[in-house]
């Protein structure tokens, strides 16, 4: 019995081991295959990612610079997150024509639209160069080492073999110990053609998000086209779909808790490898300070986006990611402290001290973790104001947002002369149209009122502005937005024309130009130049850490951060355990809807077309037992940009795609856990049902090869 008893735990916590990491798909021969084997996989690495034949790497681009996609048809039909396409969604709404509340469907081609800018990116090939950017760097200081890695990275790009509508994107890897080159292809013609609902895409939206149990259908589909020769081409009524390299069959087969999962994505940015002295300060400091500054944001729009339907329109998408990273953040903190990871990370950081002595690296590594301590305290304060500059001006204040970057108009004026600021000042009030459309001065003087008022309470005292502080907020922000000319474009444009000097004067007499120079002169001039020196100072000493964890300890589990590159991570289908007397069931059904619905409600209404399918439980193909599939979790290690990401089979078939993490696991950008760290995926069952039953687009449906429970190919 003990001996049965170790043996069950010994696989646990191999099985546990194995999970976590976002890997390098050019890169999993060997441990990773072995581990994804012993996970359940049934393909080769080799069908995952080659240069020499397609592979499904191919099938994975990345979705307008920030999302991930999966192709799934051999019409260039892609499949990403409702919230990913969001932006185009709302674009193309208006009060009469409401795709946001409504959906919309392409039954045809030629009734998908356009999205101007919009850019779909596939991998080609991953290329290690770490030899070549390094070169000549050795004996340089931090500044100028920086500065020869950059002057080597802009020649490689030019230089590296590619083809002519191919580019070089160089990348950074374990902070600057790697350098990899992706050759990627950028496709510009990419045309919406589905998007359910927001009561179905958003389901639950701001109270659900990063939650478990989760009920939302979280889809979007659009179509990539390419000019005559398949070729990336801006957009022209001449071009024809895109004919894929690869493309994903379709598993409605069925799921069951510990099936192996994979996803394939361009996760954006983790810090797994931090000391305990930054994880200690993230959880203390800086995201309660970014919390607080968006709650106050979200509660105001919010406000306002429930009374009145075209604001609910503007606000929509900057509401949903303002609210996005706000409950990100709560989590994280929650999940970091459940977790113990300061004491975990100051645990490592004992056996890390402890191994440099016993192998004699103190020269090399001894000074590291002091390093640490004492830059960390030192720059505390400095991170602390610029988290309440970034969320207060760059991040939500939309006047201020706008004022800083006429405040740069300025200093562009004074360092680089007048030519540069008429091209800067074109480029401004070109690109201002669709700002201002979604803008509204109402609610964004309530904002102001509130974000104001918390930088002059809490922004550390001795950078703050003698001006700011005991401001009587409302009065501030009555006078800015009855008084600036920055609450209309036609106002905007007024001010900004005439010649260089009448527009610097004009600027200096406005009233939001006014209050966001003082902030902005005493923010540049008392703590950016010093965060970005010990910033500098620390980035250098993390990246000898991560050099010698590399070296020190040559067995572990070491994968590089994410940095918006093409990763691949694994795991398997589990519940979890979030809390004492508290268990989740991995899989969630339509059930969990009608149980959350609320006639009319802003995040829980249900449509009517749903409910009578669930009533009559006219489910099709997609249905198992009477009930509708919805939504599953697994322990695959995902972050942001991994939205939209292919959720795959052992056999590297579609069966979901990945849109959340639960909020208990947030935490795995800084500290991943196998025991509560899940991402949630909607069920590709889900999504076919709503394409087909809901909106009846036979037209997609026949566009796909499913691979149902018969072993047979539906198209």
């Amino acid at each position: 019995m003990k001996f049965l008893r170790l043996l069950l735990l010994l696989v646990f916590v191999q099985s546990s081991a194995q999970q976590g990491g976002m890997w390098i798909p050019s890169l999993l021969k060997g441990m990773n295959e072995s581990e994804m084997k012993n996970l359940g996989m049934k393909i080769t690495t080799e069908q995952i990612y080659s240069i020499n034949k397609s592979s499904i790497k191919d099938g994975v681009p990345q979705f307008d610079n920030k999302c991930t996609a999966e192709v799934i048809s051999d019409k260039g039909l892609i499949l990403t997150n409702h919230h990913c396409g969001f932006d185009a969604i709302q674009n193309h709404s208006s009060v009469e024509h409401d795709y946001i509340t409504d959906g919309f469907w392409a039954y045809k081609m030629e009734d998908e639209l356009l999205n101007k800018g919009m850019v779909v990116t596939f991998v080609v090939r991953i290329d290690d160069i770490t030899t070549k950017v390094l070169e000549g760097t050795s004996s340089l200081t931090e500044v100028e080492k920086q500065k020869k890695i950059q002057e080597n990275i802009a020649l490689l790009t030019k230089t590296l073999p590619k083809d002519t509508w191919q580019e070089n994107l160089i990348k950074t890897f374990y902070y600057g110990n790697q350098y990899l080159n992706f050759v990627i292809e950028t496709y510009k013609d990419i045309r919406l053609v589905g998007a359910p609902p927001s009561s179905i895409g958003k389901f639950g939206d701001v109270t659900d998000n990063w939650v478990w149990p989760r009920h939302t259908g979280d889809f979007s589909l659009f179509r990539i086209y390419a000019d005559k020769n398949n070729l990336p081409a801006e957009y022209s009524t001449e071009n024809v779909p895109y004919k894929p390299k690869y493309y994903f069959p379709i598993s409605i087969k069925g799921l069951k808790e510990n099936d192996f999962t994979m996803v394939l994505g361009y996760p954006g940015t983790t810090q797994e490898y931090l000391p305990s002295y930054a994880v200690e300060q993230i959880v203390n400091n800086i995201d309660p300070t970014k919390i607080e500054l968006r709650d106050v944001t979200l509660k105001v729009q919010d406000g306002f986006m429930r009374k009145d339907n075209a604001i609910k329109i503007q606000y929509a998408a900057k509401n949903a990611t303002i609210a996005n990273a706000w409950k990100k953040w709560m989590g994280e903190i929650k999940g970091l402290k459940k977790a113990n990871a300061i004491g975990a990370k100051q645990k490592f950081e004992r056996e890390f001290q402890e191994k440099v002595l016993k192998l004699g690296k103190e020269t090399e590594y001894g000074n590291l973790l002091s390093d640490f301590e004492k830059n960390y305290a030192e720059i505390k304060d400095y991170a602390l104001a610029k988290a309440y500059w970034d969320e207060t001006v760059i991040r939500n204040g939309e006047i201020l947002s706008i004022a800083y970057k006429l405040y740069q108009l300025e200093k562009l004026y004074e360092t680089k002369g007048e030519q540069a600021f008429n091209d800067r000042r074109n480029t401004l009030v070109n690109g201002w149209g669709e700002f201002y459309k979604d803008f509204n001065p109402e609610v964004d003087q309530k904002v102001f009122e509130q974000l104001i008022t918390i930088y002059s309470k809490k922004y550390p005292k001795q950078f703050l502005p003698n001006s700011i502080e005991n401001i009587n907020a409302e009065s501030l922000a009555n006078e800015i937005f009855t008084k600036s000319q920055l609450v209309t474009f036609e106002k905007v444009k007024e001010l900004l024309t005439g010649d260089v000097k009448a527009v610097i004067e004009k600027l200096n007499n406005d009233k939001a130009f006014q209050i966001t120079k003082t902030i902005a002169d005493s923010h540049i001039k008392n703590v950016a130049p010093k965060f970005d020196e010990l910033n500098l100072k620390i980035l250098a000493t993390q990246r000898t850490y991560m050099k010698a964890i590399l070296e020190l300890f040559p067995n572990n589990r070491i994968f590089p951060d994410a940095n918006s590159t093409l990763r691949v991570t694994y795991g398997k289908i589990k519940g979890y355990k979030p809390s004492d007397a508290v268990v989740y069931e991995p899989f969630t059904y339509l059930d969990g809807v009608m149980e959350k619905y609320i006639p009319g409600d802003y995040e829980y209404d249900v449509s009517k077309k749903l409910i009578d399918l669930y009533n009559k439980k006219d489910y099709g193909i997609y249905g198992v037992k009477g009930k509708m599939p919805l939504d599953f979790i697994a322990t695959n290690h995902t972050t942001g940009g991994n939205s939209g990401s292919p959720a795959l089979d052992s056999k590297g078939n579609l069966i979901g795609l990945n849109f959340d993490r639960v909020w208990e696991g947030t935490m795995s950008d800084i500290y991943y856990s196998p025991e509560i760290c899940r991402n949630i995926m909607v069920d590709i069952r889900y999504v076919l049902f709503i394409i087909d039953k809901f909106a009846g687009a036979e037209n997609l449906i026949k566009e796909l090869k499913i691979i149902s429970s018969e072993k047979k190919i539906k198209n």
